[in-house]
């Protein structure tokens, strides 16, 4: 009986078929004759890289020879393949196949000595330099968006203050300035000097502001809520425990905030901020000018304020505080208006509006800090913080408490102590 030997799969991955293909002998090249055979010698090639030829003996087959005679037993067991005919033994049978060495390995050149390597050779300089130049110590990519924009901002000043003092200095200008110096008169009658109730209402208004800014951008980049918070007479209508705390925070600045108006009015106050002649413009951008060209204009916070500020106050409390409520409002649970005036006021226009004033209040914050500590710091923080004239240190105490306080409050919105206030005015449910 002859027969053509079944090989099986690869021994190793990428390797030859197992078993190989037997050696040519005489007439039997390529072919096993009769039963299995008492002993089958197999030669396979193994990869260039070990250059190494496996032997395998199967000892399990009757007559097989002694592991010693000749060919020596492995530790490796023999992979088997498919029978060799229908319904017989799996091919080839049972045995072992270790692995001997055919030929020494070709011989190759030493490996240079760390010590003999070039410095603009050794290993990991040529991939250093790239990622030295593509990310400059480190920096992650939103931090250098954020140092470029800030790098645009420095050269926009410097470029907006050498121009200022370039117009400044021409004949027209100075004329411009002298005839409209930069503040207009208060009426007779005006208050003067800083009462209590407008400094702890200007404190909390920075208080609310600022935790307010901060919940409501964390609003917008939330992804998944940690916890929901929702009214005790409708649990379906669920909103994220920070969009709470953010409405939350409004209600309290609304209160505050309408507390200053009906204030302002009674106490007459507004006659400081609000403008009484049409005169304030030209006087607002000599103001301008002149706080552009680093030239102070002579002013008297104490006892009125120049035309820029009365224009920038007028549109902060009359103009972008009730923008910012109409528009909190309408994007709030408090909303429950439906059908025609959803449409009449769609909320996306609310988005698209509320987001710039919030940036319009950034400004004028950032802008109205830097402007009261250039200005005169300690004269501007006695009068708002120490209600006083004087040159001494104690408003700046009580600001750089008061900071502190902001400070705090900011960092200590999170759910963890938002969740027990929250738990008070509704229901509060993880995700």
């Amino acid at each position: 009986m002859t027969a053509t030997l079944r090989r099986g799969l690869p021994r190793v991955p990428g390797g030859e078929p197992w078993p190989p293909a037997p050696a040519a002998t005489g007439d039997d090249a390529g072919a096993l004759t009769g039963a299995a055979p008492a002993a089958v010698t197999l030669t396979a090639g193994a990869p260039a890289a070990t250059s190494t030829t496996a032997v395998a003996t199967a000892s399990s087959v009757p007559g097989d020879p002694a592991p010693g005679a000749g060919r020596p037993r492995g530790d490796v067991a023999l992979r088997r393949g498919l029978p060799r005919v229908p319904g017989g033994e799996p091919w080839p049978p049972a045995g072992w196949a270790p692995a001997v060495e055919d030929h020494a390995p070709a011989p190759q050149e030493p490996a240079p000595e760390p010590a003999a390597v070039a410095a603009d050779e050794a290993p990991g300089t040529a991939d250093a330099s790239p990622t030295t130049e593509s990310d400059p110590g480190g920096l992650s990519p939103r931090a250098r968006r954020s140092l470029g924009m800030v790098a645009v901002i420095a050269v926009l000043g410097i470029a907006a203050v050498l121009g200022a003092r370039l117009i400044v200095g021409l004949d027209g200008v100075q004329a411009f300035v002298a005839r409209y110096p930069g503040a207009v008169p208060p009426p007779e009658g005006a208050p003067v000097g800083i009462p209590t109730w407008l400094s702890w209402t200007h404190f909390f208004n920075v208080f609310l502001l600022a935790m307010i800014v901060r919940t409501g951008l964390e609003v917008r980049r939330q992804a998944r809520p940690e916890a929901y918070w929702a009214r005790r007479s409708d649990p379906r209508t669920r909103i994220s425990l920070l969009a709470w705390t953010h409405q939350a925070l409004d209600v309290l600045w609304v209160v505050n905030g309408v507390t200053y108006v009906v204030l302002l009015f009674a106490t007459g106050q507004w006659m400081r901020i609000v403008p009484l002649s049409w005169e304030v413009v030209p006087n607002a951008v000599s103001t301008a000018l002149q706080y552009l060209s680093l030239d102070w204009p002579v002013e008297d916070g104490w006892a009125y304020y120049n035309s820029l500020q009365q224009l920038s106050y007028v549109v902060t409390v009359f103009i972008a505080a009730p923008l910012a409520i109409a528009t909190g409002v309408r994007m709030s649970i408090f909303w429950r208006a439906g059908g025609r005036l959803d449409r009449l006021y769609p909320v996306t226009v609310a988005r698209r509006i509320h987001f710039p004033v919030m940036l319009y209040f950034v400004l004028f914050v950032v802008s109205h800090v830097a402007l009261v500590l250039a200005t005169g710091a300690r004269r501007n923080l006695n009068h708002m913080f120490a209600g006083t004239q004087g040159e001494g240190w104690t408003g700046a105490i009580v600001a750089t408490a008061a900071l502190a306080v902001v400070v705090g409050a900011v960092l200590a919105v999170r759910p963890l102590l938002i969740a027990p206030v929250a738990r008070r005015f509704g229901t509060v449910s993880g995700r």
